[in-house]
């Protein structure tokens, strides 16, 4: 169940899929990266997904609970013309009842584990 909500979350993203990416989360979810942090709406998410434009493509999975996972993943931005390859990023994920409840993204692998001890932790 967490792997499959966390590939639907991807395919969502991916895709540009409105709909799909509505119902991957949970209303709100938590999210950060490099633009912010904090709850937003799903329907807020959905605006995300169109505006930044980002692909993920997962690498690596690393379990941390039952209900959380860190993914590394390539990053690509294809309406950045500046940025051409693929950046390494890493995202911490907690699932919920089949969705996404929290995407933590982190600049590399090491912080996104680091950072996932605590999250895991924490009830919510």
């Amino acid at each position: 169940m967490l792997e499959d909500a966390i590939i639907a979350w991807h395919a969502a993203v991916n895709n540009r899929d409105s709909a799909a990416a509505r119902e991957a989360v949970t209303d709100p979810v938590d999210v950060s990266g490099p633009r912010g942090a904090g709850p937003i709406s799903a329907a807020e998410f959905v605006t995300w997904v169109f505006d930044s434009g980002i692909r993920l493509r997962p690498v690596s999975w690393h379990p941390v609970t039952a209900d959380t996972m860190v993914v590394e993943q390539e990053a690509t931005w294809p309406a950045d013309e500046a940025v051409t390859a693929p950046t390494k990023v890493a995202t911490i994920f907690r699932v919920r009842d089949g969705a996404v409840t929290l995407a933590h993204r982190f600049a590399d692998l090491d912080t996104a584990l680091r950072a996932a001890t605590p999250v895991a932790q924490d009830p919510t």
